[in-house]
Protein backbone atom coordinates (compact mmCIF):
# COMPACT_ATOMS: atom_id res chain seq x y z
CA UNK A 1 0.00 0.00 0.00
CA UNK A 2 2.64 2.54 0.70
CA UNK A 3 5.49 0.93 -1.25
CA UNK A 4 6.26 4.46 -2.55
CA UNK A 5 6.71 5.96 0.77
CA UNK A 6 10.67 5.60 1.68
CA UNK A 7 11.55 8.94 3.13
CA UNK A 8 9.82 11.70 4.82
CA UNK A 9 9.04 14.24 1.79
CA UNK A 10 7.52 10.83 -0.17
CA UNK A 11 4.23 11.38 2.31
CA UNK A 12 2.70 14.94 0.93
CA UNK A 13 3.17 13.29 -2.63
CA UNK A 14 1.29 9.94 -1.89
CA UNK A 15 -1.56 11.94 -0.34
CA UNK A 16 -1.78 13.95 -3.48
CA UNK A 17 -1.94 10.79 -5.74
CA UNK A 18 -3.93 8.72 -3.10
CA UNK A 19 -6.60 11.41 -1.59
CA UNK A 20 -6.02 15.00 -1.98
CA UNK A 21 -7.28 17.23 0.86
CA UNK A 22 -8.77 20.50 0.77
CA UNK A 23 -7.46 21.02 4.55
CA UNK A 24 -4.48 19.15 4.41
CA UNK A 25 -2.94 21.09 7.20
CA UNK A 26 -4.62 24.46 9.11
CA UNK A 27 -4.32 26.98 11.53
CA UNK A 28 -5.44 30.42 12.57
CA UNK A 29 -4.80 33.34 12.28
CA UNK A 30 -6.03 36.56 13.59
CA UNK A 31 -8.95 34.51 14.68
CA UNK A 32 -9.86 32.52 11.65
CA UNK A 33 -8.82 29.53 10.32
CA UNK A 34 -6.69 29.47 7.21
CA UNK A 35 -6.68 25.97 5.59
CA UNK A 36 -3.92 24.79 3.20
CA UNK A 37 -4.90 22.03 0.75
CA UNK A 38 -2.43 19.30 -0.49
CA UNK A 39 -1.72 21.31 -3.67
CA UNK A 40 -0.89 24.85 -1.47
CA UNK A 41 1.37 21.95 0.91
CA UNK A 42 3.35 21.04 -1.50
CA UNK A 43 3.72 24.00 -3.08
CA UNK A 44 4.83 26.04 0.30
CA UNK A 45 7.02 22.64 0.66
CA UNK A 46 9.06 23.29 -2.97
CA UNK A 47 9.13 27.34 -2.52
CA UNK A 48 11.25 26.51 0.98
CA UNK A 49 13.55 23.94 -0.53
CA UNK A 50 14.39 26.93 -3.27
CA UNK A 51 14.69 29.41 -1.37
CA UNK A 52 16.99 27.60 1.34
CA UNK A 53 18.94 26.34 -1.49
CA UNK A 54 19.26 30.19 -2.60
CA UNK A 55 20.66 31.08 1.09
CA UNK A 56 22.97 28.79 -0.33
CA UNK A 57 22.45 26.08 2.46
CA UNK A 58 23.32 22.52 1.37
CA UNK A 59 22.50 18.83 1.88
CA UNK A 60 23.48 18.01 5.66
CA UNK A 61 23.19 21.42 7.00
CA UNK A 62 21.84 21.58 10.16
CA UNK A 63 18.38 23.84 10.29
CA UNK A 64 16.98 24.59 13.95
CA UNK A 65 12.76 24.85 14.53
CA UNK A 66 11.73 26.58 17.71
CA UNK A 67 8.06 26.98 17.47
CA UNK A 68 4.73 25.99 18.82
CA UNK A 69 2.43 23.91 16.19
CA UNK A 70 1.34 26.11 13.57
CA UNK A 71 1.38 24.55 9.08
CA UNK A 72 4.61 26.69 8.47
CA UNK A 73 6.44 24.10 10.93
CA UNK A 74 5.57 21.30 8.43
CA UNK A 75 6.17 23.86 5.15
CA UNK A 76 9.83 24.31 7.02
CA UNK A 77 10.44 20.86 7.88
CA UNK A 78 9.91 18.56 4.78
CA UNK A 79 10.82 21.56 2.65
CA UNK A 80 14.71 21.32 4.51
CA UNK A 81 14.01 17.43 4.45
CA UNK A 82 13.66 17.68 0.15
CA UNK A 83 17.00 19.28 0.03
CA UNK A 84 18.99 17.37 2.60
CA UNK A 85 18.94 19.68 4.97
CA UNK A 86 19.17 17.96 8.92
CA UNK A 87 16.00 19.23 10.96
CA UNK A 88 16.41 20.09 14.98
CA UNK A 89 13.77 20.77 16.85
CA UNK A 90 13.90 22.30 19.45
CA UNK A 91 11.42 23.20 22.32
CA UNK A 92 10.20 26.28 22.92
CA UNK A 93 10.12 26.09 27.12
CA UNK A 94 13.69 24.74 26.96
CA UNK A 95 16.31 27.38 28.47
CA UNK A 96 18.59 29.83 26.78
CA UNK A 97 21.57 27.31 27.83
CA UNK A 98 19.82 24.83 26.13
CA UNK A 99 19.46 26.76 22.85
CA UNK A 100 22.62 27.51 23.02
CA UNK A 101 24.45 24.31 23.83
CA UNK A 102 21.94 22.22 20.97
CA UNK A 103 22.88 25.08 18.44
CA UNK A 104 26.41 24.71 19.34
CA UNK A 105 26.34 20.46 19.32
CA UNK A 106 24.55 20.51 15.98
CA UNK A 107 26.08 23.71 14.46
CA UNK A 108 22.87 25.24 13.24
CA UNK A 109 23.18 27.47 10.43
CA UNK A 110 19.79 28.75 10.19
CA UNK A 111 16.90 28.66 12.94
CA UNK A 112 13.25 30.17 12.75
CA UNK A 113 11.94 31.30 15.79
CA UNK A 114 7.89 31.53 16.28
CA UNK A 115 7.45 35.13 17.76
CA UNK A 116 9.07 37.63 19.64
CA UNK A 117 9.84 35.84 23.33
CA UNK A 118 11.09 32.79 21.40
CA UNK A 119 13.17 35.29 19.04
CA UNK A 120 14.78 37.36 22.36
CA UNK A 121 15.93 33.91 23.75
CA UNK A 122 17.43 33.42 20.60
CA UNK A 123 19.01 37.03 19.86
CA UNK A 124 20.14 36.63 23.73
CA UNK A 125 22.58 33.40 22.92
CA UNK A 126 23.05 34.00 19.09
CA UNK A 127 26.34 35.67 19.25
CA UNK A 128 27.49 32.31 21.28
CA UNK A 129 26.53 29.78 18.03
CA UNK A 130 29.51 30.69 15.56
CA UNK A 131 28.05 28.43 12.68
CA UNK A 132 24.80 30.43 12.80
CA UNK A 133 24.24 32.46 9.99
CA UNK A 134 20.27 33.25 9.73
CA UNK A 135 17.62 33.91 12.45
CA UNK A 136 14.23 34.38 10.50
CA UNK A 137 10.26 34.32 12.61
CA UNK A 138 7.33 33.14 11.60
CA UNK A 139 4.98 36.03 12.87
CA UNK A 140 6.22 39.21 11.21
CA UNK A 141 8.49 41.07 13.68
CA UNK A 142 10.27 44.31 13.32
CA UNK A 143 14.21 44.35 12.72
CA UNK A 144 13.92 40.57 12.09
CA UNK A 145 13.62 38.36 8.67
CA UNK A 146 10.24 36.90 8.14
CA UNK A 147 9.76 33.02 7.04
CA UNK A 148 7.49 34.51 4.03
CA UNK A 149 11.38 36.14 2.36
CA UNK A 150 12.27 32.15 2.58
CA UNK A 151 9.33 31.67 0.09
CA UNK A 152 9.72 34.88 -1.56
CA UNK A 153 13.28 33.91 -2.60
CA UNK A 154 11.98 30.09 -4.06
CA UNK A 155 9.92 31.77 -6.55
CA UNK A 156 12.91 32.18 -8.18
CA UNK A 157 14.31 29.00 -7.38
CA UNK A 158 15.17 25.97 -9.35
CA UNK A 159 12.66 23.03 -9.24
CA UNK A 160 15.17 20.78 -10.87
CA UNK A 161 17.86 21.44 -8.62
CA UNK A 162 15.48 20.54 -6.10
CA UNK A 163 14.70 17.06 -7.79
CA UNK A 164 18.13 16.49 -7.88
CA UNK A 165 18.93 16.62 -4.72
CA UNK A 166 15.57 14.59 -3.67
CA UNK A 167 16.66 11.99 -6.02
CA UNK A 168 19.99 11.28 -4.08
CA UNK A 169 18.35 10.94 -0.60
CA UNK A 170 18.01 7.75 0.34
CA UNK A 171 15.82 6.08 3.42
CA UNK A 172 19.06 5.86 5.41
CA UNK A 173 20.24 8.89 5.55
CA UNK A 174 19.68 11.37 8.90
CA UNK A 175 16.67 13.20 8.95
CA UNK A 176 16.33 14.63 11.91
CA UNK A 177 17.85 15.38 15.43
CA UNK A 178 15.67 15.18 18.49
CA UNK A 179 17.51 16.52 21.53
CA UNK A 180 15.92 14.08 24.72
CA UNK A 181 14.93 16.65 27.12
CA UNK A 182 17.14 16.08 29.74
CA UNK A 183 16.12 14.60 32.81
CA UNK A 184 19.98 13.34 33.56
CA UNK A 185 22.40 16.23 32.42
CA UNK A 186 22.49 17.57 28.82
CA UNK A 187 20.55 16.91 26.10
CA UNK A 188 21.63 14.08 23.71
CA UNK A 189 21.21 14.43 20.11
CA UNK A 190 19.00 11.39 18.74
CA UNK A 191 19.51 10.76 15.13
CA UNK A 192 16.96 8.99 12.56
CA UNK A 193 16.96 8.19 9.46
CA UNK A 194 13.88 8.57 7.01
CA UNK A 195 13.50 4.82 7.31
CA UNK A 196 12.99 4.97 11.25
CA UNK A 197 10.28 7.82 11.17
CA UNK A 198 8.23 5.98 7.83
CA UNK A 199 8.46 2.48 9.08
CA UNK A 200 7.65 4.06 12.57
CA UNK A 201 4.02 6.08 10.48
CA UNK A 202 3.63 2.90 8.29
CA UNK A 203 3.46 0.42 11.32
CA UNK A 204 1.39 2.59 13.34
CA UNK A 205 -1.24 2.41 10.48
CA UNK A 206 -3.41 0.09 11.97
CA UNK A 207 -3.98 0.95 15.40
CA UNK A 208 -5.49 4.42 13.92
CA UNK A 209 -8.78 3.35 12.49
CA UNK A 210 -9.33 6.33 10.61
CA UNK A 211 -11.51 6.99 7.26
CA UNK A 212 -10.11 8.90 4.34
CA UNK A 213 -10.78 12.79 4.91
CA UNK A 214 -11.81 12.94 8.61
CA UNK A 215 -9.74 15.44 10.91
CA UNK A 216 -7.48 15.92 13.62
CA UNK A 217 -6.54 17.96 16.35
CA UNK A 218 -2.98 18.98 16.89
CA UNK A 219 -2.17 20.28 20.34
CA UNK A 220 0.69 18.63 21.95
CA UNK A 221 4.24 20.44 20.47
CA UNK A 222 4.97 19.03 17.32
CA UNK A 223 8.56 19.89 18.25
CA UNK A 224 8.45 16.47 20.36
CA UNK A 225 9.08 13.06 18.47
CA UNK A 226 5.52 12.14 19.60
CA UNK A 227 3.41 14.51 17.60
CA UNK A 228 5.51 14.98 15.10
CA UNK A 229 5.40 11.58 13.88
CA UNK A 230 1.81 11.11 14.29
CA UNK A 231 1.40 14.19 11.84
CA UNK A 232 3.20 12.24 9.53
CA UNK A 233 0.84 9.58 9.69
CA UNK A 234 -2.18 11.94 9.69
CA UNK A 235 -0.98 12.76 6.15
CA UNK A 236 -0.08 9.17 5.06
CA UNK A 237 -3.83 8.28 6.41
CA UNK A 238 -5.16 11.54 4.35
CA UNK A 239 -6.20 13.03 7.45
CA UNK A 240 -6.69 16.91 8.00
CA UNK A 241 -4.50 18.28 10.84
CA UNK A 242 -6.00 20.83 12.42
CA UNK A 243 -3.08 22.75 14.75
CA UNK A 244 -4.97 24.10 18.05
CA UNK A 245 -3.75 28.19 19.12
CA UNK A 246 -2.33 27.48 22.54
CA UNK A 247 -3.40 24.93 25.23
CA UNK A 248 -5.72 27.07 26.66
CA UNK A 249 -8.24 26.91 23.78
CA UNK A 250 -8.08 23.17 23.31
CA UNK A 251 -12.03 23.07 24.67
CA UNK A 252 -13.27 25.84 22.09
CA UNK A 253 -10.74 24.30 19.54
CA UNK A 254 -12.42 21.13 19.79
CA UNK A 255 -15.91 22.05 19.52
CA UNK A 256 -14.96 23.79 16.56
CA UNK A 257 -12.74 21.42 14.95
CA UNK A 258 -14.95 18.73 15.67
CA UNK A 259 -12.05 16.23 15.50
CA UNK A 260 -11.98 12.34 15.13
CA UNK A 261 -8.80 11.97 16.60
CA UNK A 262 -6.10 13.65 18.57
CA UNK A 263 -2.93 12.39 20.70
CA UNK A 264 -2.30 13.70 24.13
CA UNK A 265 -0.62 12.74 27.54
CA UNK A 266 -2.59 11.98 30.36
CA UNK A 267 -2.35 15.14 32.81
CA UNK A 268 -4.76 16.96 29.69
CA UNK A 269 -7.07 13.73 30.19
CA UNK A 270 -7.00 13.84 34.30
CA UNK A 271 -8.01 17.87 33.66
CA UNK A 272 -10.64 16.87 31.33
CA UNK A 273 -12.15 14.16 33.87
CA UNK A 274 -12.00 16.53 36.94
CA UNK A 275 -13.86 19.27 35.17
CA UNK A 276 -16.42 16.94 34.44
CA UNK A 277 -16.83 15.56 37.48
CA UNK A 278 -16.77 19.07 39.13
CA UNK A 279 -19.50 20.08 37.19
CA UNK A 280 -21.32 16.78 37.95
CA UNK A 281 -20.79 17.74 41.64
CA UNK A 282 -22.47 21.16 41.29
CA UNK A 283 -25.45 18.49 40.00
CA UNK A 284 -28.57 18.30 42.56
CA UNK A 285 -31.10 15.62 43.16
CA UNK A 286 -31.79 12.57 40.21
CA UNK A 287 -29.39 14.85 38.01
CA UNK A 288 -26.44 13.89 40.49
CA UNK A 289 -27.18 10.78 41.60
CA UNK A 290 -27.75 9.54 37.98
CA UNK A 291 -23.95 11.01 36.94
CA UNK A 292 -22.64 9.35 39.93
CA UNK A 293 -24.24 6.03 38.89
CA UNK A 294 -22.99 6.61 35.14
CA UNK A 295 -19.26 7.69 37.02
CA UNK A 296 -19.06 4.45 38.87
CA UNK A 297 -20.05 2.28 36.30
CA UNK A 298 -17.68 3.79 34.04
CA UNK A 299 -14.99 2.92 36.40
CA UNK A 300 -15.61 -0.79 35.97
CA UNK A 301 -15.56 -0.86 32.32
CA UNK A 302 -13.86 -3.99 30.89
CA UNK A 303 -13.47 -6.12 27.41
CA UNK A 304 -16.41 -7.60 26.64
CA UNK A 305 -15.58 -11.08 27.17
CA UNK A 306 -15.22 -10.13 31.70
CA UNK A 307 -18.59 -8.23 31.16
CA UNK A 308 -22.16 -9.14 32.20
CA UNK A 309 -25.54 -8.49 29.45
CA UNK A 310 -26.55 -6.70 32.46
CA UNK A 311 -23.79 -4.62 32.55
CA UNK A 312 -24.06 -4.06 29.07
CA UNK A 313 -27.57 -2.71 29.41
CA UNK A 314 -26.94 -0.46 32.24
CA UNK A 315 -24.03 1.16 30.37
CA UNK A 316 -26.07 1.56 27.08
CA UNK A 317 -28.52 3.79 29.75
CA UNK A 318 -25.82 5.43 30.95
CA UNK A 319 -23.96 6.50 27.70
CA UNK A 320 -27.19 7.66 26.29
CA UNK A 321 -28.29 10.24 29.59
CA UNK A 322 -24.70 11.43 30.89
CA UNK A 323 -21.54 9.89 28.71
CA UNK A 324 -23.42 11.67 25.56
CA UNK A 325 -22.91 14.98 26.86
CA UNK A 326 -18.92 14.00 27.33
CA UNK A 327 -18.84 13.46 23.33
CA UNK A 328 -20.00 16.50 22.81
CA UNK A 329 -17.52 18.31 25.18
CA UNK A 330 -14.90 16.54 23.10
CA UNK A 331 -16.71 17.99 19.36
CA UNK A 332 -19.01 15.23 19.27
CA UNK A 333 -16.60 13.14 16.77
CA UNK A 334 -14.20 11.51 18.27
CA UNK A 335 -13.53 7.80 17.34
CA UNK A 336 -9.89 7.24 19.16
CA UNK A 337 -7.50 9.25 21.58
CA UNK A 338 -4.27 8.05 22.08
CA UNK A 339 -2.24 8.89 25.15
CA UNK A 340 1.45 8.32 25.49
CA UNK A 341 4.72 10.25 27.56
CA UNK A 342 3.80 9.03 30.35
CA UNK A 343 1.32 6.54 32.31
CA UNK A 344 -2.47 6.79 31.86
CA UNK A 345 -4.17 5.95 34.99
CA UNK A 346 -6.24 2.78 34.43
CA UNK A 347 -9.27 4.31 36.06
CA UNK A 348 -9.64 7.33 32.89
CA UNK A 349 -8.85 4.60 30.72
CA UNK A 350 -11.48 2.75 31.98
CA UNK A 351 -14.11 5.52 32.29
CA UNK A 352 -13.55 7.15 28.80
CA UNK A 353 -14.20 3.74 27.14
CA UNK A 354 -16.81 3.62 29.12
CA UNK A 355 -18.07 6.60 27.76
CA UNK A 356 -17.87 5.62 24.32
CA UNK A 357 -14.83 7.84 23.91
CA UNK A 358 -11.87 5.19 22.74
CA UNK A 359 -9.03 5.88 24.71
CA UNK A 360 -5.51 3.84 24.26
CA UNK A 361 -2.17 3.93 25.60
CA UNK A 362 0.97 3.75 23.49
CA UNK A 363 4.95 3.29 24.40
CA UNK A 364 7.78 4.70 22.91
CA UNK A 365 10.67 6.76 23.25
CA UNK A 366 12.55 9.23 21.34
CA UNK A 367 15.58 6.77 20.73
CA UNK A 368 12.66 4.29 18.75
CA UNK A 369 10.59 7.15 16.55
CA UNK A 370 9.01 6.85 18.96
CA UNK A 371 6.26 4.25 18.83
CA UNK A 372 7.28 0.66 20.58
CA UNK A 373 3.50 -0.44 21.16
CA UNK A 374 0.02 0.91 21.32
CA UNK A 375 -3.32 -0.67 22.78
CA UNK A 376 -5.44 -2.12 20.54
CA UNK A 377 -8.87 -0.25 20.43
CA UNK A 378 -11.16 -2.95 18.66
CA UNK A 379 -12.90 -5.28 21.23
CA UNK A 380 -10.77 -8.30 22.87
CA UNK A 381 -7.65 -6.94 22.21
CA UNK A 382 -7.68 -4.48 25.08
CA UNK A 383 -5.58 -5.02 28.43
CA UNK A 384 -6.69 -2.11 30.80
CA UNK A 385 -2.45 -1.03 32.63
CA UNK A 386 -1.01 -2.41 29.67
CA UNK A 387 0.34 -0.34 26.60
CA UNK A 388 -0.73 -2.79 24.19
CA UNK A 389 1.04 -5.07 21.98
CA UNK A 390 4.37 -3.97 20.27
CA UNK A 391 3.33 -2.69 16.52
CA UNK A 392 4.25 -4.71 13.18
CA UNK A 393 7.54 -4.83 12.69
CA UNK A 394 9.40 -3.88 16.54
CA UNK A 395 10.23 -6.88 18.60
CA UNK A 396 10.40 -6.49 22.28
CA UNK A 397 12.00 -8.50 24.73
CA UNK A 398 12.55 -8.43 28.52
CA UNK A 399 16.22 -8.99 29.77
CA UNK A 400 16.96 -10.80 32.81
CA UNK A 401 16.56 -7.73 35.15
CA UNK A 402 13.40 -6.29 33.64
CA UNK A 403 14.73 -4.15 31.19
CA UNK A 404 12.58 -3.78 28.19
CA UNK A 405 14.95 -3.68 25.17
CA UNK A 406 13.79 -3.05 21.64
CA UNK A 407 14.76 -4.11 18.30
CA UNK A 408 13.23 -2.95 14.36
CA UNK A 409 13.28 -0.85 12.10
CA UNK A 410 12.45 2.16 14.13
CA UNK A 411 15.52 2.65 16.23
CA UNK A 412 17.78 5.17 15.82
CA UNK A 413 21.17 5.07 14.80
CA UNK A 414 22.68 6.60 17.72
CA UNK A 415 23.47 10.05 19.49
CA UNK A 416 25.05 12.35 17.70
CA UNK A 417 28.85 12.82 18.60
CA UNK A 418 28.38 10.65 21.31
CA UNK A 419 29.49 7.07 20.42
CA UNK A 420 30.43 6.03 23.98
CA UNK A 421 26.90 6.72 25.13
CA UNK A 422 25.75 5.47 22.12
CA UNK A 423 27.49 2.06 23.37
CA UNK A 424 25.68 1.94 26.72
CA UNK A 425 22.09 1.39 25.05
CA UNK A 426 22.97 -0.28 21.78
CA UNK A 427 24.00 -3.36 22.13
CA UNK A 428 26.44 -5.39 19.13
CA UNK A 429 23.14 -7.31 18.36
CA UNK A 430 21.06 -4.15 17.40
CA UNK A 431 18.94 -3.90 20.73
CA UNK A 432 18.00 -0.95 21.89
CA UNK A 433 17.91 -0.79 26.07
CA UNK A 434 15.05 1.23 26.87
CA UNK A 435 16.14 2.25 30.73
CA UNK A 436 12.57 1.23 31.10
CA UNK A 437 11.37 -1.90 33.52
CA UNK A 438 8.49 -4.19 32.49
CA UNK A 439 6.69 -7.32 32.01
CA UNK A 440 4.35 -8.78 29.37
CA UNK A 441 0.98 -9.65 30.39
CA UNK A 442 -0.56 -13.18 28.91
CA UNK A 443 2.92 -13.30 26.87
CA UNK A 444 1.64 -10.58 24.21
CA UNK A 445 0.68 -6.91 26.23
CA UNK A 446 3.75 -4.77 26.97
CA UNK A 447 2.99 -3.30 30.79
CA UNK A 448 5.64 -0.76 32.13
CA UNK A 449 6.68 -0.74 35.75
CA UNK A 450 9.02 1.74 35.94
CA UNK A 451 12.40 3.48 35.19
CA UNK A 452 15.40 1.39 35.48
CA UNK A 453 17.68 4.39 36.94
CA UNK A 454 15.27 5.60 39.15
CA UNK A 455 14.28 2.49 41.16
CA UNK A 456 16.27 2.86 44.40
CA UNK A 457 17.28 1.01 47.83
CA UNK A 458 16.25 2.09 51.41
CA UNK A 459 18.64 1.87 53.61
CA UNK A 460 17.69 -1.11 54.52
CA UNK A 461 18.32 -2.75 51.65
CA UNK A 462 14.92 -2.75 49.51
CA UNK A 463 14.18 -1.66 46.04
CA UNK A 464 11.43 1.36 46.01
CA UNK A 465 9.63 1.68 42.34
CA UNK A 466 9.02 5.52 42.71
CA UNK A 467 6.79 5.55 39.43
CA UNK A 468 4.23 2.82 40.75
CA UNK A 469 3.24 4.54 43.79
CA UNK A 470 3.34 8.13 42.30
CA UNK A 471 0.79 6.86 39.77
CA UNK A 472 -0.92 5.38 42.25
CA UNK A 473 -1.08 8.09 44.46
CA UNK A 474 -2.71 10.25 41.86
CA UNK A 475 -5.37 8.42 41.31
CA UNK A 476 -6.55 10.00 44.09
CA UNK A 477 -8.62 13.28 43.42
CA UNK A 478 -6.81 15.40 46.07
CA UNK A 479 -3.52 14.58 44.47
CA UNK A 480 -2.30 16.79 41.60
CA UNK A 481 1.58 15.63 41.48
CA UNK A 482 3.77 13.79 43.80
CA UNK A 483 7.59 12.84 44.08
CA UNK A 484 8.46 9.65 46.17
CA UNK A 485 11.77 9.86 47.52
CA UNK A 486 13.79 7.67 50.00
CA UNK A 487 17.28 6.56 48.43
CA UNK A 488 19.72 5.11 51.15
CA UNK A 489 16.96 6.43 54.02
CA UNK A 490 15.10 4.29 56.08
CA UNK A 491 11.67 4.66 54.72
CA UNK A 492 9.86 5.56 51.38
CA UNK A 493 8.30 9.63 51.78
CA UNK A 494 6.25 11.78 49.54
CA UNK A 495 6.14 15.32 48.40
CA UNK A 496 3.03 16.18 47.17
CA UNK A 497 1.08 18.89 45.68
CA UNK A 498 -2.62 18.76 46.20
CA UNK A 499 -5.44 19.48 43.67
CA UNK A 500 -6.10 22.91 44.98
CA UNK A 501 -9.35 23.28 43.35
CA UNK A 502 -10.67 19.98 44.19
CA UNK A 503 -10.01 20.52 47.74
CA UNK A 504 -11.15 23.38 48.20
CA UNK A 505 -14.50 22.58 46.34
CA UNK A 506 -14.47 19.20 49.22
CA UNK A 507 -13.82 21.67 52.26
CA UNK A 508 -16.84 23.77 51.00
CA UNK A 509 -18.87 20.98 50.51
CA UNK A 510 -18.21 19.36 54.00
CA UNK A 511 -18.10 23.27 55.60
CA UNK A 512 -14.94 23.24 55.96
CA UNK A 513 -12.72 26.62 56.98
CA UNK A 514 -9.58 26.11 54.68
CA UNK A 515 -7.12 29.27 54.09
CA UNK A 516 -8.13 30.06 50.23
CA UNK A 517 -4.24 30.93 49.56
CA UNK A 518 -2.08 28.11 48.75
CA UNK A 519 -0.08 28.72 51.28
CA UNK A 520 -2.14 28.39 53.99
CA UNK A 521 -4.38 25.79 52.45
CA UNK A 522 -1.07 23.22 52.67
CA UNK A 523 -1.06 23.92 56.59
CA UNK A 524 -4.27 23.42 57.84
CA UNK A 525 -4.49 20.45 59.90
CA UNK A 526 -8.01 19.45 58.08
CA UNK A 527 -6.37 19.22 54.93
CA UNK A 528 -3.42 16.95 56.09
CA UNK A 529 -5.25 14.81 57.59
CA UNK A 530 -7.65 14.27 54.79
CA UNK A 531 -4.51 13.66 52.45
CA UNK A 532 -2.74 11.54 54.69
CA UNK A 533 -6.02 9.40 54.53
CA UNK A 534 -5.87 9.23 50.98
CA UNK A 535 -2.01 7.77 51.30
CA UNK A 536 -2.81 5.54 53.96
CA UNK A 537 -5.48 4.12 51.67
CA UNK A 538 -3.59 3.64 48.80
CA UNK A 539 -0.41 2.61 50.61
CA UNK A 540 -2.59 -0.69 51.34
CA UNK A 541 -1.88 -1.97 47.41
CA UNK A 542 2.03 -1.66 48.13
CA UNK A 543 4.51 -4.38 50.39
CA UNK A 544 5.54 -2.42 53.76
CA UNK A 545 8.82 -1.76 52.71
CA UNK A 546 7.51 0.39 49.90
CA UNK A 547 4.57 2.06 51.29
CA UNK A 548 5.54 5.57 51.89
CA UNK A 549 5.72 6.82 55.56
CA UNK A 550 5.51 10.62 55.61
CA UNK A 551 4.47 13.43 53.34
CA UNK A 552 5.45 16.89 52.68
CA UNK A 553 2.57 18.72 51.02
CA UNK A 554 3.80 21.55 48.62
CA UNK A 555 2.57 24.90 48.00
CA UNK A 556 3.56 24.87 44.33
CA UNK A 557 2.80 22.97 41.63
CA UNK A 558 5.93 21.36 39.80
CA UNK A 559 6.25 22.94 36.26
CA UNK A 560 8.63 23.13 33.49
CA UNK A 561 9.61 27.26 33.64
CA UNK A 562 10.27 26.01 37.33
CA UNK A 563 12.88 23.06 36.54
CA UNK A 564 10.68 20.18 38.20
CA UNK A 565 9.39 19.26 34.71
CA UNK A 566 10.79 18.28 31.31
CA UNK A 567 9.11 19.17 28.15
CA UNK A 568 7.30 15.95 28.19
CA UNK A 569 6.49 16.86 32.06
CA UNK A 570 8.49 13.93 33.38
CA UNK A 571 9.82 14.40 36.89
CA UNK A 572 13.55 15.87 36.91
CA UNK A 573 14.10 14.05 40.31
CA UNK A 574 17.75 15.67 40.62
CA UNK A 575 16.08 19.47 40.56
CA UNK A 576 13.40 18.67 43.03
CA UNK A 577 15.88 16.64 45.50
CA UNK A 578 18.23 20.24 45.25
CA UNK A 579 14.89 22.35 44.96
CA UNK A 580 13.10 21.03 48.34
CA UNK A 581 16.24 19.81 49.89
CA UNK A 582 15.35 21.41 53.37
CA UNK A 583 11.52 19.97 53.10
CA UNK A 584 13.32 16.57 52.69
CA UNK A 585 15.68 16.73 55.73
CA UNK A 586 12.79 18.25 58.31
CA UNK A 587 10.84 14.78 56.97
CA UNK A 588 13.69 12.57 57.92
CA UNK A 589 15.41 14.41 60.59
CA UNK A 590 12.21 14.31 62.35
Amino acid sequence: MFDNVKRLFDIPQYQLENHPLQAAVAGKYDGKWKQFSTESLIEHINLVSKGLLKLGLKPGDKLAIISTNRPEWNFLDIGALQVGIVVVPIYPTSSEEDYAYIMNNCEAKLVAAEDEELLAKVNNIKDQVSSLEFVYSFKKIDGCKNFSEILKLGEDGNQDEVESIKEGITENDLATLIYTSGTTGKPKGVMLTHNNIVSNAISSDDRFPLERGTRALSFLPICHVYERMVSYLYMLMCTEIWYAESMETIGDNLKEVKPHVFSTVPRLLEKVYDKIVAKGQDLTGVKRALFFWALELGLKFDIPSRTSAWYKFKLGIARKLIFSKWQEALGGNVGIVVSGSAALQTRLARVFNAAGIPVVEGYGLTETSPVIAVGLWRGENFRFGTVGKPINGVQVKIAEDGEICVKGPNVMTGYYKLPDRTAEVLDADGWFHTGDIGELVEGEYLKITDRKKEIFKTSGGKYVAPQVIENTFKESRFIENVAVLGENQKFPAALIIPDFEFVKAWAKEKGISVPQDNEGLVKADEVKKRIWKEVEELNSKFGRWEQVKKITLLPKEFTIDGGELTPTLKLKRKIILEKYAKEISEIYES
